[in-house]
């Protein structure tokens, strides 16, 4: 189909765009921010979404890199998909942002696709909202009234909803580190190497004396936003991630990991219903545990 009409404004700084975003806003008019566009074209080509106006942003310098910045890493909302997966900050200190955005649909959407442009879609079937989740990202926004964050558990607010408002811009994403202890894994199942996931589950986990010492788990499209499965996480502290290597003999984090889909709302469509994802968020949790814990 062919879009409605729009449009089309490229501004050439960030303040810039937050003036034009901020007047757009006053107006009452609907305007869409621009960045890689893999998520807002196909809307556009269907009429699911048809802005008065596009502030296309992708090429401000300022909202693209990656920086150490001490206690956690700084990455641009611009940072293509695959600037992400191939940064050496990322894989060294963030690992899971590495491994969650390696699986993201294909190599053409992931050179052209923003790591920013992604979390601010708010796509529930989507890889990264469940790692800032998992992670407990801080979301830095801007406006032309100045500047404020957003933590991970509160920016995702309903199906394709963020709690970016009208005349906002998201600038980019404070990542935590963890520090030593602790390990990564990002499980997803999906029918093509193409689609979004039916259900992907995040998973941090910190070991010592032999047990899980805290484990952070958050799933993919087991809701209208990414859900962080906290009965699962209790469930896991004390627990030796080891085989039990007795036949028949209860495993213990597999029980644990039993509890992983309690606080989700799965959906139904062409994919699965509600059962079969419960399903598999718990054995996709299970493997993800399992492989954090190394």
């Amino acid at each position: 189909m062919i879009p409605a009409p729009f449009d089309y404004i490229r501004p050439s700084s960030l303040d810039e765009a937050c003036r034009v975003l901020g007047e757009a806003d006053s107006a009452g008019d609907d305007v869409k921010v621009l960045a890689g566009g893999q998520s807002l074209l196909p809307l556009l080509r269907l009429r699911l979404a048809y802005p008065a106006a596009l502030v296309d942003v992708g090429r401000l310098p300022e909202l693209r890199g990656v920086e150490d910045r001490g206690d956690h890493v700084f990455v641009g909302a611009l940072t293509t998909h695959d600037e992400v997966m191939r940064s050496g900050v990322v894989r060294e200190l963030i690992p899971l942002v590495a491994l969650a955005t390696a699986t993201v649909a294909d190599p053409a959407v992931r050179h052209r696709g923003t790591f920013g442009g992604s979390l601010a879609h708010a796509d529930p079937a989507g890889d990264l909202p469940a790692v800032a989740l998992a992670l407990d990202c801080v979301f830095v926004v801007r406006s032309r009234e100045g500047e404020r964050e957003i933590p991970a558990a509160e920016f995702f607010v309903d199906y394709l909803e963020s709690a970016l408002q009208p005349g906002e811009v998201l600038v980019g994403v404070r990542v935590p580190k963890l520090g030593p202890g602790w390990g990564f894994h990002y499980e997803k199942f999906h029918r093509t190497a193409q689609s979004w996931a039916t259900v992907g589950v995040a998973a941090a986990v910190r070991l010592g004396e032999g047990a899980i010492e805290e484990a952070r788990i958050a799933l993919t499209n087991m809701g209208p936003t990414p859900v962080r499965a906290r009965a699962a996480e209790t469930a896991l502290r004390g627990v030796n991630p080891a085989p039990s290597g007795s036949n028949g003999a209860p495993d213990p984090l597999r029980q644990a990991c039993e509890q992983a889909d309690e606080e989700s709302a799965p959906p139904t469509d062409l994919h699965g219903g509600p059962g079969y994802r419960r399903h598999l968020a718990r054995v996709l949790t299970y493997r993800a545990v399992r492989a954090a814990s190394g």
